[in-house]
């Protein structure tokens, strides 16, 4: 039927009723309901509609994907604003639609008369299969319209009764919380002018107890990189949504006649059988951009938990010499090359090389590490600005602040510079242009070290992007890793503009473990900066062996931030090893469908990556903690093709299981031949470790 749009994708549908004048509303997201009949359609919409109670609405409130407080929605609604003080709730009618049949898009264009306003919404279905959904408003009246949001939102069905979303802190990012979706709004804001290290990343519902293999999953992102909200609803009517956007401060976005604000995509993911699904089809879609990196991810070496401030041309041609014997194949320099940058107190915003330091510049050094047949990265901090440097004495007023009578409380001994200030864009454009066309560097790992808690974040945000995005045109061969005091700034959007995040400041390996787990929800492996830290992590203390910090560096994209120059002949060796392992395993790893196992012992992790034809997987056996029980007994390796047969074996260098053992484990000698479906649903003795030890398993198809 025309009123009726069913879009089917990659085992996900999308059932849109576009009758009548009013907004789209969705019947249906997420199981795939198969060819259905036209006819059939339409009796599901029948289906659907509910029974109207006492003190209600006489006719039933239609829920939109952009719900209107006008049509009687009692939840959050899904725009809000004023024209001059006057605060009508937007009542929209559709004036025309699009629908692209092949790509599976609607465009529907709306008009409010009495408010003066037009709305575009664009709704779709991905080849991933995944949801995706923005909304546009244009002020069409005559005085200046003051928007204070625009949310659109997702339904959900009465089974989607529990909430996982993420928080966190910096040294701790993407911290799991689980509780029941009751009544009512559970709403999550970030007003850090970043993503946030609290950020939730996403916002998901499901099946009460859902896991990475089981139980009905819907999920949310919103894909921007300032301040954003997203929440989760349900109302005594029984109807729950998902939904989220740019979070707007008060007089933020004030839009002159003509002027159009765009809403950041949301991209909401399903799962039918679990995070494990919903998480695939975020890594596919990410995957099929054009602008997914694509050579291999190159084994780089970051300077600074090596010498921090302390550099010099000798002890970074040694440490570049080191990372070349392992196997490194790029070389990043970090903070501290700039002009009167001896600490995190000064210079930021004079992006000059230092003559201190650098005498000659930066030549002798690039040379160095070219002539070792690796690649030279660059740390900067474009978006920020320390009192204490000669641009903020030349131009206090570049300093992005809300009141010109104070400034924002400091953090790090700095603060924000005003991107949106055409004088400041240019400068920092020019000094950044400049260093990348005198010096061969690959990579920028672009750093931003302060919430912007005290200023409107919006057009400082789309000015990064637009910084991103003109020295990558000036420079095709550049890339740009995403970093904010780590990982506060991992989100969809900034990934439009870089290749890489850094996923966290923390690399203890253990505390690595659980950022890894869980920002994978979001992001496949190769977008995942992780390293390999020295013997005692410098931000926790602990102390791993080799194998555990390699290991656990592996499944994502691998590095190295230690000072190898103070490492032993066998632990350099040691970490050649675990290098060529990597750079042997990175097609599959970087290819391939990342799988996580629900195990019931919470002190025993098991996650792996299979590759896309099923014919190769490799798994790693993580002990978190220690047991209750001892021995550990079998895990279930899941995500092999059933029916096809594998010979499962220990991998190196990850195959030496340290424990507390007293006998060998019969089948690790020589590996076992067992059918996938075997594997996935019976297991096999796993060897007992120690606390935060790990161990790799090869399966390959026979």
């Amino acid at each position: 039927m025309d009123d009726l749009l069913h879009f089917r994708a990659a085992g996900t549908s999308l059932l849109l009723d576009i009758s009548g004048t009013g907004l789209p509303r969705v019947v249906h997201w997420g199981a795939d309901l198969g060819a259905v009949a036209p006819g059939r359609l339409a009796g599901l919409r029948a289906a659907d509609v509910p029974q109207t109670v006492p003190n209600a609405p006489d006719e039933p409130v239609p829920l939109s994907v952009l719900p209107q407080q006008s049509a009687g929605w009692p939840g959050t609604p899904g725009m809000g604003g004023h024209r001059a003080g006057r605060t009508a709730a937007p009542a929209f009618t559709v004036r025309g639609r699009s629908v692209e049949h092949e790509s599976r898009r609607l465009t529907v264009e709306a008009v409010d008369p009495d408010g003066g306003l037009a709305l575009t919404l664009e709704i779709g279905l991905t080849d991933a299969g995944l949801v995706r959904l923005r909304a546009a408003v244009t002020n069409t009246g005559d005085g200046p319209y003051h928007l204070a949001g625009l949310t659109p939102a997702l339904p959900l069905p009465a089974q989607a009764t529990e909430l996982l979303d993420l928080t966190g802190r910096h040294l701790r990012e993407r911290a799991p919380q689980r509780h029941a979706f009751t009544l009512g709004t559970h709403l999550r804001e970030s007003r850090r002018g970043r993503t946030g290290s609290d950020a939730t990343l996403l916002l998901t519902a499901g099946e009460a107890g859902f896991g990475f293999r089981s139980g009905e999953v819907w999920g949310l992102h919103v894909a921007w990189s300032g301040n954003h909200r997203t929440l989760a609803e349900r109302t005594p009517a029984g109807q729950a949504v998902l939904a989220g956007g740019e979070l707007l401060l008060p007089g933020e976005l004030r839009l002159a006649p003509g002027a159009t604000y765009r809403s950041p995509w949301l991209l909401a993911s399903y799962g039918r059988h679990g995070l494990d699904e919903l998480a695939g089809r975020f890594h596919r879609e990410l995957r099929a951009r054009d602008g997914h990196p694509a050579s291999p991810r190159p084994v780089t070496l970051n300077t600074w938990e090596a010498v921090y401030f302390d550099q010099d041309l000798a002890t970074l041609e040694r440490l570049a010499r080191a990372a070349a014997e392992v196997g490194a194949e790029r070389f990043v320099l970090d903070d501290g090359w700039f002009r009167g940058r001896r600490n995190d107190r000064a210079g930021l915003g004079d992006w000059y090389v230092d003559p201190a330091v650098w005498p000659d510049g930066l030549r002798p050094l690039i040379a160095t590490v070219r002539g070792l047949g690796m690649r030279f990265g660059l740390w900067v901090e474009p978006e920020m600005i320390n009192p204490d440097s000669d641009l903020a004495r030349a131009h206090p007023d570049w300093i992005l602040a809300d009141s010109p009578s104070r400034l924002p409380p400091a953090s790090r001994h700095q603060q924000v510079l005003d991107l949106a200030r055409p004088e400041a864009y240019a400068h920092v454009r020019e000094r950044l242009d400049a260093l990348l066309r005198e010096y061969p560097i690959d990579c920028l790992k672009w750093d931003h070290n302060r919430d912007l808690v005290d200023a409107a974040a919006h057009h400082q945000t789309t000015a990064a992007y637009r910084l991103m995005d003109e020295l990558r045109s000036r420079h095709p061969q550049l890339e740009i890793e995403s970093c904010a005091s780590g990982g506060a700034r991992v989100d969809l959007g900034v990934l439009e503009h870089t290749d890489r995040v850094w996923t966290s400041d923390c690399i203890d390996a253990l505390e690595r473990q659980h950022i890894q787990r869980w920002t994978g929800l979001l992001l496949p492996p190769e977008l995942l900066g992780a390293h390999v830290g020295a013997p005692v992590a410098h931000t926790t203390g602990r102390r791993h062996t080799l194998d555990f910090r390699a290991g656990t560096a592996l499944f994502c994209h691998f590095g190295i931030e230690w000072d190898l120059t103070a490492a032993s002949a066998a632990e350099r060796a040691r970490l050649a090893e675990w290098v060529a392992l990597y750079r042997a395993l990175r097609p599959l790893l970087h290819s391939g469908t990342v799988v996580r196992g629900d195990h019931p012992d919470p002190a025993l992790w098991v996650h792996g990556v299979v590759a896309q034809d099923a014919g190769r997987a490799v798994f790693a056996l993580v002990q978190m903690a220690t047991s209750v029980q001892s021995p550990a007994g079998r895990v279930r390796l899941p995500g092999l093709a059933p029916d096809a047969d594998y010979r499962l074996a220990p991998l190196a260098p990850g195959d030496r299981p340290e424990g507390p053992v007293t006998s060998p484990l019969p089948w690790w000698e020589r590996g076992v031949t067992l059918p996938g479906r075997v594997l996935a649903e019976v297991g096999v003795q796993a060897p007992t470790l120690f606390p935060e030890r790990l161990v790799l398993l090869e399966a390959v198809r026979q």
